[in-house]
């Protein structure tokens, strides 16, 4: 069982796809901006701010994922694309919420102030989803052409939406 689990920043997506792997006990596949950004020496946002004219920066990212998630049998993979990465998934889910909601998270984990938080949200939103047109040919803003489910975070707590994706997965095993 290969699940994979999308979302634009501030859905939970890292905290949800940990959550499902320990209950189900299967590998977790997370391997991000972040953790790129720090393999190459720089920090996140000068990584992001090269990835919008350096295609083979998201390419590395998403061909890196997707190779690891393909040589488990059983694993939960989180990214940004993951839905429409991992093509032979057997389970695709994509978390929403509003960007506002996003944002509070967003300071919430790293501070600053919620106005500079909003602003970023919304201006990263913006370049990832160019980014991934460009790029790719996918339309980041309408999962519902990929998922299986989609789950409104807004008011769920990250353990109840790991229940629901556990449920549905046990649906398909």
């Amino acid at each position: 069982m290969r699940i994979a689990i999308s979302s634009e920043s501030g859905c939970g997506n890292t905290t949800v796809t940990k959550l499902v792997s320990e209950r189900l006990g299967f590998p977790m596949i997370n391997f991000t901006f972040r953790q790129l950004a720090e393999e190459k020496g720089v920090d996140f946002w000068t990584l992001s701010q090269m990835a919008e004219s350096d295609h083979s920066i998201d390419k590395e990212l998403d061909r890196r994922q997707t190779e690891m998630a393909m040589a488990e049998k059983d694993c939960v993979l989180g990214s940004r694309l993951a839905i429409w990465m991992a093509e032979k998934a057997d389970l695709k889910v994509y978390l929403r919420a509003t960007p506002e909601t996003r944002a509070k998270r967003i300071f919430k984990r790293e501070g600053g102030s919620y106005e500079e938080r909003y602003a970023e949200t919304v201006r990263r939103d913006k370049a990832n989803t160019k980014r991934y047109m460009d790029i790719y040919g996918i339309d980041n803003t309408k999962p519902e052409s990929v998922a299986d489910i989609i789950i409104d975070t807004d008011d769920k707590t990250p353990e109840e939406i790991a229940s629901i994706i556990i449920s549905e997965a046990g649906k398909r095993m």
